[in-house]
């Protein structure tokens, strides 16, 4: 019986998804986002090229919108984007998704990285992969730029197109209802601002308006700060929003009161509040007494000098603040037995009971 092969009618007509891209990155991508992803992968393993306004026209989307959902996966690190000098886009690499965006990258294996950077014309895209690489030895890959937010200067062409638009115009009426009142030129430049470089969706804004008016914050610009935060965490939709929301409880917003701080925590400032309530395992009282003697020992940097405070209380095993007052009262007496160098600043030095130099601490702060 002579030999035969067994094989698929339409073999290369597939397009292949990472499991890593369905486990971790699809869940938080919305409908346009994930529909513009697949059609690049789709293009490129047929060696297709495809444009901006062929995308829009395939969906139904509106070139921007194409441009937005481009803009988040490049901030997700799935692809990179390629222009010419005059910033038009001519190129689309896509990226390795096993490579974890945030970190250095350790592999034996081969680093395949799928690349656009070919030679087209002003019809279109290209979307071809590179040629695989030879396997490299042990090394580290340089972190990630940091992705800049900073607020375009729009022009009044620009800021009138934004109004005309008819989603916008809704966006615009909500935010008025929010706030009880007409919103001004620059506030909504900075709608804009939000729909545009930030790529938030119509209910992402209206979410967010909603979210600073619900915790008395009518100012536009603590509201584009925390757009800019969120943005910065990758936040796309309003239950991602929600959810980051969640991670800042009470305890932490006690915290940035007692420090003299009014807008929402940052993440370097949420961090170390996370720190002093989870790794110290410090209650409020204790973080709040430590907050309470920075804020009367400096108005620079506080975050960095109250973790000092607890740092020191942590090590020393501080449990209630009653283990506080006997490191205070053992301080004290060391004092007492030590000469006296300056009775005048006695009065302050007993109320900070600490058994470290503040100047120093702060010194070293601002060296760093």
């Amino acid at each position: 019986m002579s030999r035969f092969t067994v094989y698929q009618d339409n073999y290369a007509d597939a397009t292949l998804v990472s499991n890593l891209f369905i486990d971790e990155y699809m869940k938080d991508a919305n409908d346009a986002q994930l529909k513009i992803y697949l059609y690049l992968l789709r293009m490129m393993s047929a060696r297709l090229a495809t444009s901006v306004s062929d995308i829009a026209d395939k969906f139904n989307h509106t070139e921007k919108d194409v441009m937005r959902a481009l803009k988040y996966w490049e901030k997700m690190r799935l692809l990179s984007l390629e222009y010419d000098e005059s910033k038009s886009l001519t190129g689309i690499r896509l990226l390795d998704v096993n490579r974890r965006p945030g970190g250095d990258v350790f592999s034996l294996a081969p680093v395949v990285q799928l690349s656009s950077k070919l030679p087209v014309d002003r019809t279109g895209i290209s979307a071809l992969p590179a040629e695989r690489t030879e396997a490299p030895s042990l090394v580290s890959s340089p972190a990630p730029e940091r992705v800049s937010f900073e607020k375009p200067a729009y022009s009044a062409d620009e800021l009138r197109a934004f109004k005309n638009n008819e989603e916008t115009a809704q966006i615009i009426f909500v935010a008025e209802q929010y706030l009880g009142k007409p919103l001004s030129a620059s506030e909504i430049k900075t709608i804009l601002f939000f729909s545009d470089k930030l790529g938030f969706s119509a209910d992402l804004i209206d979410y967010l308006i909603q979210y600073c008016v619900d915790r008395g914050k009518k100012d536009f610009r603590y509201i584009e700060k925390v757009a800019v935060s969120w943005a910065e965490e990758g936040i796309t939709t309003p239950k991602q929003a929600a959810n980051a929301s969640r991670k800042y409880d009470k305890t932490v917003y006690d915290i940035m009161k007692a420090l003299g701080k009014s807008a929402a925590p940052t993440r370097a400032e949420a961090d170390y509040a996370t720190k002093w309530i989870q790794e110290y395992g410090f209650t409020s009282d204790i973080i709040l007494e430590a907050c309470s003697r920075t804020v009367l020992a400096t108005d620079k940097h506080r975050f960095e000098y109250a973790d000092s405070i607890l740092k020191n209380w942590h090590t020393k095993n501080v449990r209630h603040k009653a283990d506080i007052k006997l490191l205070d009262d053992a301080f004290t007496g060391t004092r007492k037995k030590a000469p006296a160098k300056n009775t005048s600043a006695g009065q302050f030095n007993q109320f900070m009971h600490t058994d470290y130099d503040f100047d120093a601490l702060e010194r070293e702060i601002l060296s760093n």
